[in-house]
């Protein structure tokens, strides 16, 4: 499980994505309970990175989310 602090992106690449700008200088392509995000917003994000691959978007790894919250 992963615990990443960034600021929040939307994306409308391949039909819409949500990202995450890490603060670690990754971005992530968030899936899951993103309901309520709002761009440009910093979060505090929890889930599991999925073994370093990419989604169609190629936003970069994609990050299950499980639980968010912004900061």
């Amino acid at each position: 499980m992963a615990k990443l602090k960034g600021t929040i992106q939307r994306s409308d690449l391949e039909g819409g994505m949500w990202l995450l700008d890490a603060d670690d200088g990754k971005q992530y392509q968030l899936t899951g309970e993103t309901k309520g995000m709002v761009s440009g917003k910093r979060a505090e994000v929890e889930g599991k990175v999925e073994s370093q691959q990419m989604g169609f978007g190629m936003g970069g790894a994609i990050l299950a989310v499980r639980h968010y919250k912004l900061i």
